[in-house]
Order: C-alpha cells, then sequence, then structure tokens
C-alpha cells in the first residue's frame, strides 16, 4: 500500500469529504502499489474533466484539456495538488514550474505538429 498527501482546491474540495475545509481539502489515502492517477481520481470519486491545473511533488502533470498523467504511477509519500478549472495559477509558481514527463512530453509533440 502507498499513502499520498493530496490537496484538493477550489470547488474540488467538496470530494474530500470530511477534510473538506471549505476552499481547500487535505487527505492521506491509502492506495494499491502501482495505483495511477486515474485509480486515484476513481477513489475519490473525482471527474478528471473537473481538473484544471495538477501538480505531482511540485511538478506540473496536467493542465485543463491536457491531462496525459492519467497513466503516471504514484509512489508512496508523492504529494499531489489538484486544482478546480476557474482556480487561479498558484502563486508560489510565478517564477515557473518543472513539467512532469508526460505533460513535457505532450508539448513537445504538440508544439513540433506530432
Amino acid at each position: 500500500m502507498i499513502t499520498l498527501e493530496v490537496w484538493l482546491y477550489g470547488p474540488l474540495a467538496r470530494y474530500g469529504g470530511a477534510s473538506d475545509h471549505g476552499s481547500f481539502a487535505l487527505l492521506e489515502p491509502r492506495l494499491p502499489d502501482g495505483s495511477r492517477m486515474r485509480d486515484l481520481l476513481s477513489f475519490l470519486s473525482l471527474p478528471s474533466e473537473e481538473r484544471g491545473i495538477t501538480f505531482v511533488n511540485g511538478a506540473l502533470t496536467a493542465m485543463p484539456g491536457v491531462q496525459p498523467d492519467l497513466d503516471h504511477t504514484l509512489k508512496d509519500g508523492d504529494r499531489v495538488g489538484i486544482f478546480h478549472l476557474k482556480s487561479m495559477w498558484p502563486f508560489q509558481y510565478r517564477d515557473g514550474v518543472a513539467l512532469g514527463p508526460g505533460l513535457a512530453q505532450q508539448l513537445s509533440r504538440d508544439a513540433n505538429g506530432r
């Protein structure tokens, strides 16, 4: 089993159940080893299309309409932040952000027309 630190922001906080603090929710779900982002979303009953930007360990892994992270394998202790479509860009990333490998590959493919 793995344990994650999951932050849900804005209207997505409602998927936090008892951990809902209004504008955010903090959860520590335990999932089977080898779980992927799609498994976490299923566990939360959170439709992927409601996600805006998503971070795993500080790296941007998904944006509205670009969600190559669904098959990203999560590891024990991963910190996942999921923002609603209407959320603003987080202040701490104003100077740039690291891209997760799936998103970097997707954006590179789109930029090259392939």
